[in-house]
């Protein structure tokens, strides 16, 4: 079909592109592409694989313009038409020139499936092409809510229920005695009464002299006992106990007093292609808790762009810190940690 509708013009079926031409074609789109392939590194920093691509694109659309101009040459030689003028216009106007160029032959020659077929294999091409580079080119054109829900951590638990009404106490009776009931007389006369015994009176103490007891030693203190050493009462209290040891926390969290943990392991994050095309750059956050070993633990995203959460979540991961002591043991750190991601200019 391809064939019979652009290559083929004249009345002897010949094509119009000859090898000729088509060595001539992919020759220019070659150059173009060894020429965007060394010299895009000097101007770009992006990675080899990047520049190759980027390359290849721009050779095979040079390539393809480049048969366009031969074409257009050597079909407005054969059909008599002004070769200058047409490869002015097909040079300036690449696609439309061509457009046009094939609409002004097919009305000359009278045969429009030369125009018409080639014109709808162009606009397929452009459709095509648009819908592939699009989402490369604009990143909000990324499924970027999918993304948001595969990054965004699962909802809280719901609240536990709230514990049951305690019961109402019993009423509380309380009986008020007045006077006239203490002093009223009792109705039964009670079998036995129980007898109250006064306690005796302690014996009177033997003192000497004031203020000490009869066989004290001289010099002793006041309110010694028969038979004491000098200096008993005081050391006969027991030592008081030694302070508690203060309670180690299990886990604490930088900032104030608290130093940030210090990094013996910390590689680079890897920096997303889709991202470093995209030119997109920014922080993001991370809440850790280191554990006592130094390793991470309980990682959670606090903020960053969706294109650069997972190479920082990947990074960190293997990060380690050097452990925290508190009173000599070693204890949990709560921190943020912040994965910057910038493009070299």
């Amino acid at each position: 079909m391809f064939e019979d509708t652009l290559l083929d013009s004249s009345a002897k079926s010949a094509p119009i592109l000859t090898p000729k031409h088509w060595l001539i074609s992919i020759a220019i789109g070659a150059v173009f592409f060894l020429t965007g392939y060394f010299v895009l590194p000097m101007i770009s920093a992006n990675e080899t694989s990047v520049i190759l691509t980027q390359s290849g694109i721009v050779g095979v659309v040079i390539a393809g313009l480049a048969a366009i101009l031969c074409y257009v040459l050597a079909d407005a030689g054969r059909n008599g038409f002004n070769r200058g003028v047409w490869f002015t216009i097909a040079f300036l106007l690449p696609l439309v020139g061509f457009i046009i160029y094939l609409i002004y032959s097919a009305s000359k020659t009278g045969d429009w499936k030369r125009a018409t077929l080639p014109i709808a294999y162009i606009l397929e091409v452009i459709i095509v092409g648009v819908l592939v580079l699009l989402p490369l080119i604009y990143t909000q054109a990324l499924p970027k809510a999918q993304l948001m829900t595969f990054l965004a951590a699962p909802p809280p638990p719901p609240p536990p229920p709230p514990p049951p009404a305690a019961a109402p106490a019993a009423p509380r009776v309380v009986h008020h005695v007045s006077v006239e009931d203490v002093m009223r007389a009792p109705t039964v006369i009670p079998k036995t009464i129980a007898q109250v015994k006064d306690e005796p009176e302690p014996p009177p103490s033997s003192v000497g002299v004031v203020g000490g007891v009869v066989g004290g030693v001289p010099g002793g203190s006041f309110g010694g006992v028969l038979g004491g050493v000098i200096g008993g009462a005081l050391s006969s209290a027991p030592p008081p106990p030694p302070p508690p040891k203060p309670q180690t926390p299990k886990r604490i969290r930088v900032g104030g007093q608290v130093e940030s943990a210090r990094v013996v392991f910390g590689p680079h994050p890897e920096y997303p292609p889709l991202a470093k095309m995209a030119r997109i750059q920014g922080t993001v956050r991370l809440d850790a808790v280191i554990s006592k070993d130094g390793t991470i633990q309980d990682l959670k995203v606090i903020s960053g762009h969706p294109l650069l959460v997972r190479a920082a979540l990947e990074a960190v991961q293997r990060w380690r810190y050097q452990p925290t002591l508190l009173n000599g043991d070693a204890v949990e750190v709560a921190t943020e940690i912040d994965v910057n991601f910038t493009l070299a200019e």
